[in-house]
This record gives C-alpha cells, structure tokens and sequence, in this order.
C-alpha cells in the first residue's frame, strides 16, 4: 500500500482542532493499516517525525432516513503525536 491509500484525509472537528495544540493530529487512515504502515506515511507525506500512533476502529451507528434504517459506514481513526518543534499543515496558511 502506498501513504496516499493508507491516509485518506485528516479529521478537523473542534476536538481535533484543540489536540493540535498538543501536536496530535487526527487522521482517517485504510481499515486495514497497522501503526507501523501509519507511521511511516506520515512521515513520508508531511516530512516530521513521529512519536506515537494510536488509533481506534469507529463503529456504525443505526441511522434512518424516512422510512429506511440503516447504518453509517465504519472507518478507522488515527491520532498521530510527532515530535515536539514540528507541525503538519492541515490548512492552507495555518499559524
């Protein structure tokens, strides 16, 4: 797998927004990619170095529209901390 098939975008919410802070970004990465393949895309991507990687499996939820049930699609989230100094551009002209 390539870095550009293992992370599939960044996640901006405002809790992602605040673990920037703490140099934590937040990822949607491939289902079945291990911290290992993570890690070295984000490096290879953004150039920095990483410190640690977690992620967690995101479950469906059960959802309807009228009268049709159904459920949301299951992905998987990575937070990835790098190291102290750097930062990744997640917009354009970030401060």
């Amino acid at each position: 797998m390539t870095a550009h098939e293992i992370i599939i975008r960044p996640i901006v919410s405002e809790r992602s927004f605040s673990f920037m802070e703490e140099n934590k970004y937040t990822f949607e990465v491939a289902r079945n990619a291990n911290k290992y393949q993570i890690k070295d895309a984000i490096e290879e991507l953004f150039g920095v170095h990483v410190v640690r990687v977690n992620t967690l499996n995101v479950k469906p939820k059960k959802k309807r529209v009228r009268y049709v049930a159904g459920y949301t699609r299951q992905w998987k989230k990575a937070v990835v901390t790098i190291a102290e100094g750097e930062s990744i551009e997640i917009y354009g002209n970030q401060a």
